[in-house]
């Protein structure tokens, strides 16, 4: 039997690559597209390593049309997509809306176009709690209100979801789940991939790892007068792994026609929030390490807390999480430590 092929976009990536490995082990085949903008070639390696499989790659600007076609045109054969490739740094979208609306947003119009013409027939999209702006009642649910979104970064989100539910319900071959998740964090246990931003880091867990291991002088808390029970921002931390299993369970849902319509939204979740301090304080438990932090200022474009139920997605799609915070935090810190000693 023929393996099914999957294109992943921004498949270098941090989730990309450890939904890959997902992929694999599940028996499909997989073309990577990534414009290595935020992502490293050498992640390939650690997927080769932990799946002793290469996937193809191809070095891609999804917002060039005839580049992205030519993948369509030399793959054929693929039948399904997962796309991930995204500006995804919150505090930047504020600075940088244009550059956020732009590579966004073609990327999906572009993908959405050659779909269509090829008929391609599934599509999971890498979406984001960010959709729900800054919710009046949590846990959030699928049925939330859809709020104005306080980021240039969600409000692309909020319009990649319209874009492509108006899509599918225009052209019928194609079905699509949308997977609304929080955040991730943690690395694959093997410590062989995991998350490699490129200059300083957006997102807590690389901070407090890159800060741990000498990389960063100063780890910023921002903001502790947020209504919370230690002023800290809460979210919804979901291991790595857990996540990239969930796509598994979307495209499952598709290829075995499982899906309720042609465009579903799942939330992809734990479940339950924990605070940046909570987050800190569980690193220095697993890793021996006592951080240096500092309170500074609240940045731009954060919400105090956000936490999502996830029970349409443990019974929809038959996903669990199966990691706890502590083995969230601890395999970040191994990744880490196996940069530094560059894998030897």
């Amino acid at each position: 039997m023929t393996k099914s092929k999957v294109l992943v976009t921004g498949g270098v990536g941090y989730i990309g690559s450890h939904t890959t490995v997902e992929l694999i082990k599940a028996g499909y085949d997989v073309v990577i597209v990534d414009n290595l903008s935020n992502s490293e070639i050498s992640m390939l390696a650690g997927v080769e390593r932990i799946t002793d499989t290469r996937p193809i790659f191809e070095l891609v600007d999804m917002t060039t049309l005839s580049d992205l076609e030519a993948i369509f045109k030399k793959h054929p054969e693929i039948e399904s997509v997962i796309h991930f490739a995204a500006f995804k740094a919150v505090d930047e979208s504020v600075e940088n809306p244009v550059k956020y609306y732009r590579n966004n947003m073609i990327s999906l119009l572009n993908l959405m176009r050659l779909m269509v013409k090829y008929k391609t027939k599934n599509l999971v999209f890498s979406s984001s709690c960010t959709v729900y702006g800054t919710p009046d009642e949590l846990p959030v649910t699928e049925k939330s209100p859809i709020k104005k979104s306080v980021t240039p970064y969600g409000e692309t989100k909020q319009m990649a979801e319209r874009v492509i539910q108006d899509t599918v319900a225009a052209n019928t071959h194609i079905n699509s789940i949308a997977l609304r998740y929080f955040n991730p964090i943690g690395a694959h246990s093997s410590g062989l991939i995991g998350e490699l931003p490129l200059g300083i880091p957006g997102n807590l867990m690389p901070y407090i790892t890159q800060t741990a291991i000498g990389k960063r002088s100063d780890l910023k808390v921002f903001g502790n007068d947020y209504d919370t029970p230690d002023g800290s921002a809460i979210r919804d931390y979901i291991h790595v792994v857990d996540l990239a299993k969930a796509h598994i369970a979307a495209l499952k849902r598709l290829n075995e026609s499982q899906n309720q319509s042609n465009f579903e939204v799942f939330n992809v979740g734990t479940g339950n929030g924990h605070s940046v301090i909570e987050v800190i304080q569980s690193f220095e438990k697993m890793s021996g390490i006592k951080l240096d932090y500092t309170i500074t200022e609240r940045r731009a474009g954060d919400i105090p807390k956000i936490w999502g139920s996830t029970k349409l997605a443990n019974k929809g799609l038959n996903w669990h999480v199966e990691k706890t915070l502590d083995e969230m935090t601890e395999s970040a810190w191994k990744w880490e430590q196996n940069l530094k000693k560059g894998f030897k």
